[in-house]
């Protein structure tokens, strides 16, 4: 528990209703590579890189849970500022997608490392995901939780 300013901030809630809002991205993810597949592994062969592994999916799931988390925290650390419901959870969400996958996604195409329409399904992607995970994580937060 952590207090700020009259508003506890329960740590556990955080975590546990984070760690749902990360299942939901990397569940979504899962879902979007028929959508994607082919063409990530062809702009990945056109650069000579490998189809990627267990290692950088298992890497990409641990980033998944601790960006739900990171969701979970910004609304409860917001929301006593903005409000607490789907709208406070909805502005957080696009917050950490303009600067978790909309800032990463248009510089990997300024760099030429991805193609555009791959980054813009994503990045498209990556909004419905984060609002999805966001409006249900802090659905799920409670400031405060039964005993």
């Amino acid at each position: 528990m952590s207090e700020r300013n009259g508003t506890t901030i329960h740590v556990k809630e955080v975590l546990g209703r984070g760690l749902v809002a990360g299942l939901i991205i990397i569940v979504s993810a899962v879902l979007m590579v028929p959508a994607v597949g082919d063409q990530m592994e062809a702009a990945l062969r056109a650069r000579g890189l490998p189809p990627m592994g267990a290692g950088a999916m298992a890497f990409c799931g641990v980033l998944s849970l601790v960006l739900g988390v990171v969701l979970v925290g910004l609304y409860a650390v917001l929301s006593p500022r903005l409000g607490r419901g789907p709208r406070t959870a909805v502005i957080v969400s696009v917050l950490v997608w303009f600067l978790a996958y909309f800032q990463a996604n248009a510089s990997n195409v300024a760099f030429g490392f991805l193609p555009f329409r791959l980054a813009a399904i994503g990045t498209a992607w990556g909004l419905v995901e984060l609002v999805v995970a966001g409006v249900v994580g802090a659905r799920l937060y409670r400031e405060s939780p039964p005993r």
